[in-house]
């Protein structure tokens, strides 16, 4: 039985990782500002065009299919070095593997940096992410994730989560997501953990509440949520590199000239 599983996830990922029909809209930063702002520790967020990532942006309602992790700072030939692998990701395919920066150079992406990390807690998150490559990905995730391109049952939102982590649960796979999740989780950064009220123990003091944080399971994280996350930094390469709207050609001003 784990055997046909196995080889229906197969098919179905090859299926799904093929393009889907909406072309790929072109990719709103230069490659260049994209290798000059991201960093060692900073995730990188895809906007992706394949048949799986339309099932993962309908579960999530968002436009972020695929995360990867940076691990390390890239150098001047980032984009143009095939050897420079300075992503780690879970992919559909080919597993936990290290890719090129220029993979996603294309597509739209994001870049959401941890905030207040020293430089032993990245490379604790680094390790614990390359100590993952060649992994299998979740293919029984992958089963669960086609039954939304098949038919898109009216999934009510707080269900939606739950229905990205219907995986196998085994520890020697991994989804895009998680896997950085459980990397971040070594050293206690939160993403988006759960926020629950504790009662005080001092009874004069019941009618108030103390806010505690729950970190939640890393199965349970999604791309978007690096994105909404109070603790990571958004940064957009256009306005780091230094953005004048003056300086901007337009088209009637061209033609005017």
């Amino acid at each position: 039985m784990n055997w046909i599983l196995r080889k229906a996830g197969g098919v179905l990922a090859r299926h799904l990782s093929k393009p889907s029909r909406a072309p790929l809209a072109k990719a709103s930063c230069p490659p260049e500002k994209l290798a000059s702002t991201i960093r060692k520790g900073d995730v990188i967020l895809v906007e992706g065009n394949t048949r799986f990532a339309s099932a993962i942006r309908y579960l999530t309602q968002s436009c972020w299919s695929h995360a990867a992790l940076c691990i390390e700072n890239p150098g001047p030939d980032a984009l143009t070095n095939p050897d420079a692998k300075i992503l780690v990701e879970a992919e559909v395919n080919r597993g936990v593997r290290t890719l090129t920066l220029a993979t996603y150079a294309g597509n739209h992406t994001r870049i959401c940096r941890p905030v207040g990390l020293s430089p032993a807690e990245i490379e604790t998150v680094v390790k614990f992410a390359l100590s993952r490559v060649g992994q299998q990905y979740d293919l029984k995730n992958v089963i669960d994730l086609a039954r939304y391109l098949i038919r898109r049952p009216p999934v009510p939102n707080p269900w939606r989560r739950r229905l990205i982590a219907l995986g196998s649960g085994d520890p020697t796979k991994a989804i895009c997501s998680s896997l950085i999740a459980q990397a971040f989780g070594l050293v206690r950064y939160p993403i988006l953990p759960d926020i629950r009220e504790c009662d005080l123990d001092d009874p004069a003091e019941c009618a108030r509440r103390k806010e505690v944080l729950h970190i939640r399971h890393h199965s349970l994280f999604t791309p978007r949520d690096f994105d909404v996350s109070p603790y990571f930094e958004i940064l957009k390469p256009t306005i780091e590199q230094g953005f004048d709207f003056r300086a901007i050609e337009w088209e009637d001003q061209v033609a005017s000239s």
